[in-house]
């Protein structure tokens, strides 16, 4: 079995980012539509992300995309919206636990922001840094999750 590839580590990555940002910027006034905000929001960004690549790639080659080349564009990037599934589930289990809602959208920032933290880790482990580059890695990775936490913290 081989690991995920490039384009499916970016799309992630992304994903995660964009979940937070819908998160961190939400006024819902309950956890559903938190949740609801967060996946309509990731499958617009899927839907814009794959349509853009179709007619970048009908410019460029000068031609209709193929039947194969339409199928492989709209079978393919869904880690934009898979990838938030954790956040996503730490925001619901903590609020059905009881958890206020601003607290669980905390914590599932904080979800989200350790992945970004892990996925920076991990560029060094093939990308061949040493521990100091990938804890810097990590870092800038985990910035933009500080960033959402920080943007929730000020905007409510």
């Amino acid at each position: 079995m081989t690991g995920p590839d490039e384009e499916s580590t970016a799309a992630g990555i992304y994903g995660v980012i964009i979940g937070a940002a819908v998160m961190a910027s939400s006024h819902a006034a309950t956890a559903a539509a938190v949740i609801g905000a967060v996946v309509v929001a990731l499958i617009v960004y899927w839907t814009a992300e794959r349509y853009s690549r179709l007619v970048a790639q009908r410019i460029h080659a000068h031609r209709r995309p193929t039947a194969r080349e339409v199928r492989a564009q709209l079978t393919t990037g869904w880690e934009i919206v898979t990838a938030s599934a954790l956040p996503v589930a730490v925001l619901a289990l903590l609020r059905v636990g009881g958890v206020p809602l601003r607290a669980s959208v905390l914590s599932a920032l904080v979800c989200s922001t350790l992945l970004l933290c892990l996925a920076g880790w991990e560029v060094g482990r093939n990308g061949q840094l040493t521990r100091p580059e990938r804890l810097v890695s990590a870092l800038v990775a985990g910035v933009f999750g500080a960033l959402m936490i920080l943007l929730k913290i000020t905007l409510h």
